[in-house]
């Protein structure tokens, strides 16, 4: 069996081929915020036109999505996602059954059933990458979703009370404080090049450390694993971040507060996507 994975994030669009549980074929795009879906459809369209064959469709999207009633809630990151009936459009254009969600969940999936989180649950997924977002994995294998779908956007947890806006409207947001987008904006460098820093990365992991720690505490998970663009700085910022955790830990708290680094890389969220299908 042939599925479509799809990856619809804030800086790439990225596609892939599996067949009997490997990746056989890949395409990546740029992600243009300014048009959103009347870029990324098309372009999903004909990459997906040169892939015959597939029977069913996942995907993963970079915003919230009403996991009920399949369709994007919203995206602060580009334009003209915002109650957009993803599902629907892909089934008519693909002609297979689609299922989506928010690719924090996605991944989260990808990682529990192929990456680091394999034999380690319930486990909780942070990625950090354009924005920050989290999913969790119960003990059974499946996805927390919450109430109505709204469950662990840990990107927007106050970590700084007062200070600097977000783009969802509150003030020191972990996502604010953290995501790649605002450290190109407030340092006007790469991520890459910023955490070539030893002195930025060592100011870095305080924020980061401060949500991992409100995860552990409240989630108390066999593991936290952090994907997504960021986490590819490895020991560069995992050394640094678990050292500013435990300086953070109180000592009466036996949880584990074990912390990985992404498996997957920058398939995670392809590898959730393809696990949606099953």
């Amino acid at each position: 069996m042939k599925t479509l994975a799809i990856d619809i994030g804030g800086t790439k669009l990225a596609l892939a081929l599996f067949e009997d549980g490997k990746i056989v074929q890949q395409a990546r795009r740029p992600t243009d915020r300014e048009r959103g879906p009347a870029y990324a459809l098309p372009e999903i369209a004909a990459i997906a036109k040169q892939w015959s064959g597939f029977e069913a469709c996942g995907v993963g999207f970079g915003g919230p999505v009403d996991f009920d009633n399949q369709r994007v809630a919203l995206s602060t990151h580009a334009a003209g996602w915002d109650g957009f009936p993803l599902r629907d459009h892909l089934q008519a254009v693909l002609g297979v059954p689609v299922i989506i969600d928010n690719d924090a969940n996605v991944a989260a999936l990808g990682e529990s059933r192929f990456g680091a989180g394999v034999g380690q649950l319930p486990m909780f997924y942070i990625t950090v990458s354009t924005g920050v977002g989290g999913g969790l994995v119960l003990a059974d294998g499946c996805v927390y979703r919450g109430a109505n779908s709204w469950a662990c956007e840990i990107g927007h947890l106050t970590i700084r009370p007062g200070g600097p806006e977000c783009l969802c409207g509150a003030r020191g947001c972990l996502e604010r404080m953290c995501c790649g987008l605002w450290l190109e904006r407030d340092h006007g460098q790469s991520p890459r090049a910023l955490f070539e820093d030893a002195a930025f990365v060592e100011r870095y992991v305080v924020d980061l450390a401060l949500g991992v720690k409100a995860a552990l505490m409240l989630l108390n998970p066999a593991v936290v694993v952090i994907g997504g663009g960021i986490a590819q700085a490895g020991d560069r910022l995992f050394v640094p971040l678990r050292e500013e955790l435990a300086r953070q830990w109180p000592d009466w708290s036996g949880a584990r507060t074990e912390v990985l680094q992404a498996a997957l890389g920058e398939h995670s969220v392809l590898w959730g996507a393809y696990a949606l299908t099953e």
